[in-house]
Order: C-alpha cells, then structure tokens, then sequence
C-alpha cells in the first residue's frame, strides 16, 4: 500500500461526499495503491450512514465506528492501527484542507520522516488565530520545541514514526515533538487553508486550554523519561 489517508470524523455528515470526492480527485492515477480510513468519532447524525454507503461503492473507503465520542486522539490511534500505507495522511474531515497538498508534504520525505503542515493563511477568524499562537508558543517554551502550528490538521508520515507512538488523550496536538523525541526529522511546510463551508468547528477556542496546559508538562516529563540504549552489533 503506497499511502493511507486517515480522517476522525464527529458529525460531518454534509463533509463526507465532498472530501471523498476531493481526495479521489487528487489521488486517483498518482497512486497505484491507497485507502481512505474514516474514524468515525460516535457521531450522533448521519456520518455513520453515509461512510457505509460510500464503505459500499467505493473500495478505497474504509471506515471505523467508534461506540461513543473518545477524542481526536483516539481516532488518530485507531487510524494509524488500521493504517496499511508506508506513508500515511492525517487530515480533518471538515475540508479546511486540501489533499492536494499531500505531494507537496511528499517533496521533503526522502530526507525527512514527517512533514507537518503549517497554515500559510488561517481562516479561522481573529480568536483562533490568537489562541492558536500563544498555545504554540508557550508548548515550544515548554517542550522545547520550535514547531509553529502543531494544531494544522495535515501531516504526512513515514511508517516507521506512526508505529513508534503510544499516544494518550491529548497527545495528537503533540505529534511532531514526540516525533523528535524519538529521534526522527520533522519539517514543517506551508499548506493551504479554507473556510468551513459546512458544519461547525468541535473546538472551543479557549475550552481547551487548562486540559492543554496540563498535557504539555505530561510531554516535558516524557522527554526525559524515554528509553534510549544502544545493543551491541546491531
């Protein structure tokens, strides 16, 4: 399998078509191989519904139903499990972003093992905007990172990172500093940004923020915890 696109999913039902759509557009006779992994996060309209249908008519749809809402975390856990791709995507399903960018975000794998997206616009309106920088800045303080928008919902995998992680609720917003930690290259590349044209954003600008602030010292003690040792002859 040469890519897998892995999208969680929580009450988008009017997105489902359009970015099926958009991604066949983009993929189909670039890739010989690819699937599109929908986790649909125990959405309560008719998202389940239409990933059957489309699971139906279209071979490169497979979708996961989680029982009941777990997090974004934990659909990008269960993506990445599902996952067959020696590359694989992670983008949201609310069409903020254009799969498009993926050959972009493929230009820098030879010499890096993930490439995290990096709004070039945001079309989020003046408070995300906001939240956004002082929540990056003050994780880069912390962490020690330099990351610039580890919230962009694009980013592209080798599969060696995707098998290194053990995440934890709260731990997708920290995916290219844990990626570091293990000691793989990251890069972070502009990327497109759209409006939502359907449905409403699930993130509170500021409803996140002590929930974040606690993660974060989590991934400073992770840091500095993690196992790192050597064998002989290998």
């Amino acid at each position: 399998m040469e890519i897998s696109v892995v999208i969680p999913v929580y009450n988008e039902e009017e997105n489902i078509y359009p970015m099926v759509d958009k991604i066949e557009e983009s993929f189909s006779g670039k890739f010989k191989e690819y699937e599109i992994i929908f986790v649909n996060d125990g959405s309560y309209d008719d998202t389940y519904e239409k990933l059957e249908k489309l699971k139906k008519i279209n071979p490169h749809v497979k979708p996961y139903h989680l029982i009941k809402n777990s997090g974004q975390s934990a659909g990008i856990d269960l993506g990445f499990k599902k996952s067959n791709g020696d590359l694989i995507l992670v983008m949201d399903g609310d069409m903020q972003s254009d799969p498009e960018d993926v050959f972009k975000l493929m230009e820098y794998i030879p010499n890096y093992d993930m490439v995290n997206g990096k709004r070039a616009t945001r079309e989020d309106g003046f408070k995300r905007k906001l939240a956004s920088k002082i929540g990056n800045g003050f994780r880069n303080f912390i962490t020690g990172d330099n990351i610039e928008d580890t919230g962009c919902p694009i980013k592209l995998f080798k599969r060696k990172v995707v098998k290194s992680y053990i995440l934890f609720d709260g731990m997708h917003r920290f995916l290219p500093t844990l990626a570091k930690y293990r000691g793989f290259k990251v890069i972070e590349v502009p990327v497109k940004h759209f409006d939502r044209i359907y449905g409403q954003s699930k993130y509170k600008v500021f409803g996140r923020g002590f929930k974040a602030f606690k993660d974060v010292f989590a991934v400073r003690w992770m840091k500095h915890r993690l196992l790192k040792y050597e064998v002989e002859g290998e």
